[in-house]
């Protein structure tokens, strides 16, 4: 990450206290003769066999953009159909907005049909509707179900491009050959403008400006990026399955603070708070105390999503952990024992578990660290930092007797690990590329597959055996089909992060079979 947080924040936020910024960005307004009341799309979410999240935003004067606090309540309707034409109404309702919620709404839609595809809309009483949005019902619990195909995804910044790769899930989705999306953090950057860019720069800007701070900024932040045609898409085109990770308050948060968060930017549980509660106010989830919550897919998976920024403690340094301060936990108690409970409870064939950060060991190594008892961890903001609750967990998963795959983001690359524990093949994960958010190129300013990046991932091939596929500079997404005996990996990557209609190609495959291991 950057390494000018501090001085940038600091300048920052003095200079908005200096010339008492609380005005909203003005791009962000439409003319009267232009207004629209459905401008952020929609999107549906957390899906179960008999129910699913739908969402929208109305935006009901044209002042009433978000973060305004402004505009009056308004009444809409909601439709769910089994068929685009809406000739059949499944179920329907109303519900009224409020600049309380910044105008969204959130309809939990129950009574559906399990395993089945529906289309659902908002309208207003004038006739104004929203665009169609497309969801699912999961498999009733204990049918049989013989695969599950998922989309992955993570970490998508604004400014370091366009979202070409949420277009080809919108695509893929829309010809049926994905059943949900598991997007696992950073949905959106909090810096100010052209603190955190790409190789090129800013392609485009933030709004605001200014770094996120308050629950106005969080919430014009997420209608910036929810004006993205592609992200409507995406969200429109099937459930998503959401959690949070640093960025969507800041970098490198824990439970009592952040890397990029100084003293000067006020009370961290405030801004924690405001965070939060636009997070739930703009994403398509149930939860609304905490982020933590499982489900279930017929007879083949549990998934257990995780929040690993609410409880944590802070990592250790390298210095503490070599000195054997390794008693940290990432999950908070309440949280382990509820993933301890789901996994050793189910029925199902496989469990999953969603990590915003990468579980695997990825450890330093070589002739300097040889003396060292045991390989350094590179970043003790993932697992590695926690590897004494990363033991425990394990543990029991390998107890469960059933093959675990992990599903994970935040680091800007791609990686398929193979997780063991005692000489046991106990699962396998799955680590996507970022959206857009920079990579090893990226920092280098070098093309992809540049010298430097080639002989980075030699290295980590090299050095651990559990390592089967790396690349440290393609961005993109991730999707795997899930069946009984098999998990089938494969890894789409944008072109050119420049061009909001860059081509996205599958590139790299592998499969995974329990017991057996990497078998491609």
């Amino acid at each position: 990450m950057p390494e000018n947080q501090l001085s940038r924040r600091t300048f920052l936020q003095s200079s908005a206290l200096a010339l008492g910024v609380t005005a909203l960005p003005t791009t962000a307004h439409t003319h009267a003769s232009e207004h629209r009341l459905f401008q952020h799309g929609v999107a549906s979410g957390d899906p179960t066999p008999t129910s699913v999240i739908i969402w929208t935003r109305i935006t009901p004067t044209p002042e009433a953009i978000p973060g305004s606090n402004l505009g009056p309540n308004i009444t809409l309707n909601w439709e769910v159909s089994p068929t685009a034409d809406f000739h059949t109404i499944t179920r329907s309702g109303t519900a009224t907005s409020s600049a309380t919620s910044d105008h969204t709404i959130h309809i939990d839609v129950t009574g559906l049909e399990p395993a089945r595809r529906y289309f659902y809309r908002f309208s207003v009483p004038n006739g104004e509707k929203s665009t169609v949005g497309i969801t699912s019902t999961s498999t009733l619990f204990n049918a049989p179900l013989s695969q599950l195909r998922i989309a992955v995804a993570s970490c998508a910044n604004w400014e370091a491009g366009f979202f070409a790769a949420y277009g080809d899930i919108a695509r893929r989705a829309q010809r049926g050959e994905l059943d949900v999306l598991i997007f696992l953090g950073d949905y959106i950057y909090e810096y100010a403008r052209g603190m955190f860019a790409g190789k090129s720069g800013a392609v485009r800007d933030h709004e605001p400006a200014w770094e996120t701070l308050t629950l106005t900024d969080y919430r014009v932040r997420y209608g910036h990026y929810r004006g993205d045609e592609q992200l409507q898409a995406a969200h429109a085109a099937l459930p998503w399955i959401a959690m949070w990770d640093d960025h969507e308050t800041a970098n490198d948060a824990w439970r009592e603070g952040a890397q990029n968060h100084s003293a000067a930017e006020g009370d961290w549980n405030i801004r924690k708070s405001a965070g939060f509660q636009a997070y739930l106010e703009w994403m398509p989830i149930r939860a609304t105390t905490t982020l933590f919550r499982s489900f279930q897919f017929g007879d083949l998976a549990t998934l257990s999503i995780l929040d690993l920024r609410s409880f944590r403690d802070v990592p250790p340094t390298h210095q503490q952990w070599l000195q054997g301060q390794r008693e940290k936990t990432m999950m908070g108690s309440e949280q382990f024992q509820w993933l301890k409970n789901t996994v050793e409870n189910t029925t199902t064939s496989w469990n999953i578990i969603g990590s915003s950060v990468m579980f695997a060991p990825m450890q330093l190594s070589g002739a300097p660290l040889a003396q060292l008892p045991d390989p350094l961890p590179a970043n003790m903001d993932q697992w590695d930092g926690y590897s004494q609750e990363r033991d425990r967990l394990l543990s029991i998963l390998a107890g469960t007797g059933q093959p675990t795959l992990f599903l994970a983001g935040d680091i800007h690359s791609e990686w398929a690990n193979e997780i063991r524990f005692d000489n046991q093949k106990i699962g396998v994960e799955v680590v996507c590329s970022s959206i857009t958010s920079a990579n090893v190129d990226d920092y280098l300013h070098l093309p992809a597959d540049n010298s430097v990046s080639v002989q980075a991932e030699n290295f980590i091939r090299s050095n651990s055996p559990i390592v089967r596929h790396v690349d440290v500079d393609a961005h993109g997404y991730s999707t795997v089909v899930l069946s009984r005996d098999l998990v089938r990996a494969t890894w789409h990557r944008v072109a050119d992060l420049s061009q909001a209609d860059s081509p996205v190609q599958p590139m790299a495959q592998l499969d995974w079979k329990p017991r057996s291991g990497f078998t491609s």
